[in-house]
């Protein structure tokens, strides 16, 4: 096995792994909500004016499906729809205190996580953060590329967990 398909694989079982350790509590902490639910939430909470477009882009899924997801959200009262004064056309989204509830045990849950792994992080030099960081942006660029080659519009997700 080559170093590419190490790294690969390495992000892979990291990815596995913090889902694994996190979910039982997440799923006990916002029980009720789906996974697209809480993140949707987290997203709308720190983008103002959050559309259908603009969630569909942030989580490569179709305006459709997140119509249908918003909806649910809607009835569930943990968002509420608006328009502006200026645009009756558009249709954005804001957090109703339900959801700035659920947003907030969302945001313990990961702060309560990155305190558990914070060992991990405690002896990597800066130079080491500069160099992982730089390899990832340069991935995620590239993938970025081949999304849009395949006739996606995305957005920067680096705003998302």
């Amino acid at each position: 096995m080559n170093k590419e398909e190490q790294i690969i694989i390495g992000f892979r079982d990291i990815y596995n792994k913090l889902v694994w350790l996190n979910k039982f509590k997440m799923e006990d902490s916002l029980k009720g909500y789906t996974s697209s639910e809480v993140h949707c939430i987290e997203y709308i909470s720190s983008n103002v004016d959050s559309n259908v477009t603009k969630l569909a882009e942030s989580f490569y899924m179709t305006r459709g499906a997140i119509s249908k997801l918003t909806k649910k959200m809607v009835e569930k009262g943990i968002i509420e729809s608006y328009q502006k004064p200026d645009n009756k056309k558009e249709i954005y989204f804001r957090l109703t205190e339900q959801g700035n509830a659920i947003n907030k045990i969302h945001e313990d849950l990961h702060d309560e996580f990155q305190a558990r792994d914070k060992a991990v992080f405690e002896d990597i030099t800066e130079a080491q953060f500069d160099s992982m960081l730089s390899f990832m942006e340069k991935y995620r660029r590239h993938l970025d590329t081949e999304i849009k080659k395949q006739g996606v519009n995305i957005t920067n997700r680096n705003d998302l967990e």
